[in-house]
């Protein structure tokens, strides 16, 4: 099990971080999504033998969420 940790701008409201979560959660290796919702900080944990933490950005970017740096 691996950790990945993101900045999304849109991680600070109620209904994008649950249309992340749900967007997330139906990514196949994904354990477990937690966000603080101060500054848009996103925990993501996941299997890595099933997912990368390129196909997680990508999958956030292909639905319209900014991934700050």
């Amino acid at each position: 099990m691996r950790e990945y940790t993101l900045f999304v701008k849109e991680a600070t409201k109620e209904p994008n971080i649950y249309r992340m979560e749900e967007i997330l959660n139906q990514l196949t290796g994904v354990e477990r999504v937690l966000v603080d919702t101060n500054d848009g900080e996103v925990k993501i944990e996941y299997d890595e033998k099933l997912l990368s933490e390129d196909t997680i950005v990508m999958t956030l970017i292909e639905n319209n969420f900014t991934i700050l740096p």
